[in-house]
């Protein structure tokens, strides 16, 4: 058997069934564990397959469609196009009987403008633009090998049960997860698992923010700038004087309040008066309702920019997500699970590698850090927004982090696009894989820890705080980065 360094104490460890509450593997534990190993070699090589040809938000009609292959392979029952989605996708395996239904995320879109060979120096790949700075190549393959460990567990146990992989497009800005809960594709499951490649290896339970986004469009009329401005209205104008609003209106939000834009289209020539400019917005906070307001502020400011520059606006929205629901109880379970497999330990080139991409950093934690596991909290306070926040609403949730990338990395960096398409971010995927399955089975096998996530999720969510989206349009934005 191939175990790696950082899963031998885990191996080791055969007793009796593990009770809650123990770090110590049990037999079911022991067996899922051993099956996630068995494909790490194909988990690896999917994760390569995604990371070499990257595909934006929607777009993820390779990706998708590989990940469905590997799932059928392993007896799955693949629905596709889910929640009017193309590239989304839910895949099913194992009896229901009285047992629970334990689903878990696999995101797969890419960045725009993040591509990166597996190098430690900034080396963009030539006539490529897209990168998985967020390392969704990892996340993918991860869940699916954990997924088929537990439907191979299931079956070879006679366990009731289901275990099922949501494939969710469009994460970064998209909010594919919001479609496929208003779909009700979420309505029968018992509990939701994820995780994410990050720098470190944790399974704290956060809260992340709430956020609304989307394209204001600013229709002018062109003009020769030289000859005859005065006939001009510049939709570029309109963008400039509602982002200069938009900058004063940050003294007099509420504090904790997030706004952000980039001008995504500001006219191609300077002697043409600009007939039309584009500026793509996010605004971000806690509390819904707080971003509900301010969002409506900047409308108005954008209705009060085209006022004042003679020009037309029109809005489309983009994304909408909820904060993230914290679940102790589940956040335990992955803790537990987290800690029997451990973290990441480096090879002398991995280590030689990680040394000299740190040197890209102003300062950053020491490469031998990625072998530990965090300090296990609930309740932090995230920065980060994310349609899985949509998920916590309606079912209970929770996730870890493992050391898929070099510790100091920060997502959306070209560091992360590096180490996400090569060996170390392959090991923190399949630590993933491990801590991902362990937890499952005890999960499947002590199924008074389902009812206690289902109370708390209960009591957090509040008897009538029924879930209303933030994500008001109909139809998912297909084509929101096809215009990028």
């Amino acid at each position: 058997m191939r175990w790696p360094v950082a899963l031998l104490g885990m191996a080791l460890a055969l007793a009796a069934p593990a009770c809650p509450g123990s770090d110590r593997p049990g037999a079911g534990q022991e067996e899922v564990l051993s099956r996630v190993q068995d494909w790490a070699g194909p988990q690896a090589a999917l994760a390569d397959s995604l990371w070499k040809h990257p595909e934006l938000g929607y777009l993820e009609h390779d990706a998708s469609a590989l990940m469905q292959d590997r799932l059928r392979e392993a007896g799955f029952r693949v629905e596709s196009g889910v929640a009017g989605m193309p590239t989304a996708f839910v895949a099913r395996a194992g009896r229901r009987g009285s047992g629970p239904v334990i689903a878990l995320l696999a995101e797969m879109d890419a960045l725009p403008g993040m591509a990166q060979a597996a190098e430690p120096v900034l080396s963009p790949v030539p006539g490529q633009d897209a990168g998985h700075a967020c390392g969704h190549n990892l996340f993918a393959a991860g869940s699916i090998g954990a997924a088929r460990a537990i439907a191979q567990w299931l079956e070879a146990g006679g366990h009731e049960g289901e275990v099922r992989v949501y494939g969710t497009p469009a994460e970064e800005g998209g909010s594919g997860k919001v479609f496929m809960v208003r779909a009700g594709l979420f309505d029968d499951v018992d509990v939701v698992l994820h995780w994410h490649p990050s720098g470190t290896n944790s399974a704290t339970q956060a809260t992340s923010l709430a956020n609304i986004s989307g394209k204001f469009r600013f229709r002018g009329t062109a003009a020769h700038a030289a000859i005859a401005p005065e006939r001009g209205r510049s939709a570029l104008d309109g963008v400039e004087a509602m982002n200069h609003m938009a900058n004063m209106l940050r003294e007099h939000v509420p504090d904790g309040t997030r706004i952000h834009y980039a001008i995504t289209d500001g006219g191609r020539a300077p002697n043409v008066v600009p007939a039309a400019a584009e500026a793509y917005y996010y605004v971000r906070h806690r509390d819904a309702r707080v971003v509900r307001d301010v969002f409506a502020r900047l409308q108005a400011a954008a209705e009060g920019a085209a006022m004042g520059t003679g020009t037309q606006v029109g809005f489309e929205q983009l994304g909408g997500v909820h904060g993230l629901l914290p679940n102790d109880v589940l956040g335990r379970v992955l803790d537990r699970a987290l800690r029997g497999v451990g973290g990441v330990g480096y090879s002398p080139a991995e280590a030689e590698f990680a040394k000299q991409l740190q040197q890209s950093f102003d300062r950053a934690p020491a490469v031998e850090s990625a072998i530990q596991v965090e300090p296990y909290r609930s309740d932090e306070h995230g920065l980060a927004s994310t349609d899985v926040g949509d998920v916590s609403q309606v079912v209970p949730t929770a996730g870890l982090s493992t050391a898929t990338w070099v510790p100091g990395t920060p997502a959306h960096s070209w560091q992360a696009v590096a180490a996400s398409g090569m060996s170390i971010g392959h090991k923190g995927a399949l630590n993933a894989a491990s801590a991902l399955a362990i937890a499952a089975v005890e999960l499947f096998t002590h199924p008074e820890l389902v009812a206690q996530a289902r109370a708390e999720f209960e009591e957090r969510r509040g008897a009538d705080d029924a879930y209303r989206p933030l994500l008001e349009r109909e139809a998912p934005p297909l084509d929101y980065r096809r215009l990028d």
